[in-house]
């Protein structure tokens, strides 16, 4: 197992030497924004890569994690480059950014920004039937694990500033939501998405369901379930949590790491995936912590950073460099994407992207405190 010491010299070497010498409109781990030649905006990906830095606190992180957000976030917390009305849940990720940012600043443009946040776009979120939200405008009466970690956190971490135990309440009813509809009984693991309606092309047309699981929404439902009952002690987010990496943990290879399509090893075009293993690590050391996993699980997420880390990881340039990180996916939209095996074994694989290096920077500083 690689020592401890590398895995925490490598996320201080990603922080100082890639993190903090981004320029906030033009960040170097923005994969996406340098592929399709997206103009900068308040985003998902770089919100992550910012609650990952202010995670490991200090003056200087914490100064760069304002100066960062500061250059998307108005002084009257308004967010001119995000549209509430696009109810788009991932828009909703750098919302805890803004509560630790108020927490440790006092400054009011964060509060207001979080304020606007919840009233502007959670509060009037479309919702399904059972009372979960819609995961975007453009994808009605569909749930998405991302929503798990993108939402979730925020919307109880909410609550409790607010002492609303309704808003906490709703938070848990909604995870309760993807548990009782979205859990495959059989292996433990979570269905990508769920189409209420039954309606989308790509969903069973008894369960709404959609094919596969994915690792990384199932990833992402780890570390938010981590970072849930962190927030609310709920003993069923924490029994949620200790089932899911147990279940995946069944689905580790022999080099420790978990697949793109966890369930599938005998698919020729299946590949350990580094981003959903390091979700996966982050929410089994997390979850030991918290005392809501055993050590015997948390000891796999270990060795599964450490795998990654001795693995998949190149240290010999200035900069470390992941591999093996899926730079997207998701279901229908634009590219008719159909939730098929081979739909997500097609996407696009890239290096030194903030989808892998947060959870990486996230796993190393749960090492670092276990």
């Amino acid at each position: 197992m690689t020592d401890k010491t590398i895995i925490e010299r490598t996320a201080r070497e990603y922080i100082e030497r890639l993190v903090l010498s981004s320029d906030p409109l033009n960040p170097k781990w923005n994969r996406e924004n340098f592929i399709f030649r997206k103009q900068p905006k308040w985003n998902y990906m770089d919100g992550c890569m910012i609650r990952a830095l202010l995670m490991y606190g200090g003056e200087r992180y914490i100064a760069y994690a304002a100066r960062f957000t500061d250059s998307y976030v108005d002084a009257d917390g308004v967010i001119p480059t995000m549209n509430a009305s696009d109810f788009n849940l991932d828009n909703i990720c750098g919302g805890m950014n803004l509560i630790k940012l108020h927490e440790l600043t006092g400054c009011e443009r964060y509060r207001k920004a979080y304020e606007r946040l919840y009233s502007g776009q959670l509060a009037v979120q479309p919702r399904l039937e059972c009372g979960s939200f819609w995961h975007k405008a453009i994808y009605p009466n569909q749930m998405w694990l991302d929503g798990a970690y993108m939402a979730l956190p925020f919307l109880a971490s909410y609550g409790k500033l607010k002492g609303d135990r309704a808003i906490i309440s709703d938070a848990l009813s909604q995870v309760r939501n993807i548990r009782l509809i979205m859990r495959d009984k059989k292996t433990g693991l979570y269905f990508h998405g769920y189409s209420e309606d039954r309606k989308m092309f790509w969903a069973d047309c008894e369960t709404g369901l959609s094919r596969e699981f994915w690792l990384r929404s199932n990833g992402w439902l780890c570390a938010g379930l981590a970072d849930l009952y962190e927030i609310t002690r709920d003993c069923e987010v924490g029994e949620m949590l200790r089932e899911l990496v147990i279940s995946l943990s069944h689905c580790l290879t022999d080099e420790g790491m978990l697949l793109q399509l966890p369930s599938r090893p005998e698919h020729e075009k299946n590949y350990p995936e580094t981003s959903g293993t390091l979700l996966y690590a982050y929410g089994a050391m997390k979850g030991h912590r918290l005392g809501a996993v055993g050590k015997d699980t948390a000891e796999l997420g270990k060795a599964a950073l450490s795998a990654v880390t001795e693995k998949y990881i190149d240290r010999s340039g200035d900069i470390p460099m992941l591999k093996n990180i899926c730079l997207m996916g998701g279901l229908g939209g634009v590219e008719n994407r159909d939730g098929s095996a081979e739909y997500y074994l097609s996407e696009r694989i890239v290096e030194n992207e903030a989808k892998g290096i947060a959870p990486y920077l996230m796993a190393a500083y749960e090492l670092s405190i276990n």
